[in-house]
């Protein structure tokens, strides 16, 4: 891939807590995933086939689930992977999924797949993330807009948030960052709810302490340079945005993009759950005009 694939993904569960999660026991857990998800026994117990007399003994412990219960409870929980793991652990099975290191030969198809993916994307931005936003793959769209960020900001490894969010990094460059930024922390928030990940939530807690950058950069108001891309659609003419774009100035001109996540579908590895391909679609006809002038 573009950039280095780390070895073993961010988020890893380490074996203390493994021993942690099983000593817990399973029915703790699962009350914990069902409150969060605020069903209750008897929804669950419809969802899953069972009975709500049965979900409140398995919480309980008085009964314990087979493991084809704790994977069809994680099911209707939209338990991630890693943790449908852990829960099978806590209730004295062996994990169903593995955990299969991105550089690994079995996974030698998967990176040569998403490599031709993101590569056919461009000259539009593409990239790979793991469960930490850690950048995994990248094509030469994401290095057109990396190309004036300083080295130390580049030091692997590479994380998304951290290089869009750094007052060092993408952010100064950020025209409308105040929304951006909202929108990105807000994405994190939801992420740490869904995965409980120590990591994660270690990244949401720096990114959102980063100040803005100092007063007088580009990222509020607007600057001479706006007008070379409105002057590419007409005078005064406006572009309607289906979603919230990101506008960021480069090489003299406001790109503007609209992002797209995809993941892969009933994932049977916890490596390959955690993988998400991020695009950045042009927002605008002057951002296309300008991308692909970059291929002639």
């Amino acid at each position: 891939m573009t950039a280095a694939a780390s070895a073993s993904p961010s988020g890893a569960t380490s074996t203390t807590a493994s021993a942690a999660t099983s000593a817990k026991g399973v029915g703790p857990l699962l009350r914990g995933w069902r409150e969060q998800r605020r069903v209750s026994q008897l929804e669950l117990a419809l969802r899953a086939g069972s009975s709500a007399r049965h979900i409140s003994f398995v919480e309980t412990g008085r009964s314990r689930p087979s493991e084809e219960m704790v994977l069809r409870l994680a099911e209707h929980l939209d338990v991630p992977v890693r943790d449908r793991n852990a829960l099978l652990l806590a209730a004295g099975y062996a994990p169903r999924y593995p955990e299969t290191p991105l550089d690994d030969p079995a996974l030698d198809a998967l990176r040569e797949g998403v490599e031709r993916l993101i590569q056919g994307y461009e000259p539009y931005p593409a990239f790979v993330v793991d469960a930490t936003y850690n950048v995994v793959a990248a094509n030469r769209g994401i290095a057109m807009l990396l190309d004036t960020v300083p080295e130390h900001v580049l030091a692997p490894p590479l994380n998304a948030m951290r290089l869009t969010l750094h007052p060092e990094g993408l952010a100064p460059r950020i025209r409308n960052l105040r929304e951006w930024r909202g929108h990105l922390l807000a994405q994190m928030e939801r992420d740490i709810a869904l995965r409980r990940s120590e990591p994660l939530r270690a990244l949401y807690e720096e990114v959102a302490a980063y100040p803005y950058p100092s007063e007088g950069s580009s990222t509020e108001g607007s600057s001479g340079n706006e007008s070379e891309n409105e002057s590419d659609e007409g005078p005064g003419e406006t572009v309607p945005y289906l979603a919230l774009p990101m506008q960021i100035e480069h090489d003299g001109r406001v790109l503007s993009f609209i992002s797209s996540i995809s993941t892969f579908n009933t994932p049977m590895d916890v490596t390959v759950a955690e993988l998400a391909i991020e695009t950045l679609l042009p927002a605008d006809p002057a951002t296309v005009k300008y991308l692909q002038s970059l291929m002639s």
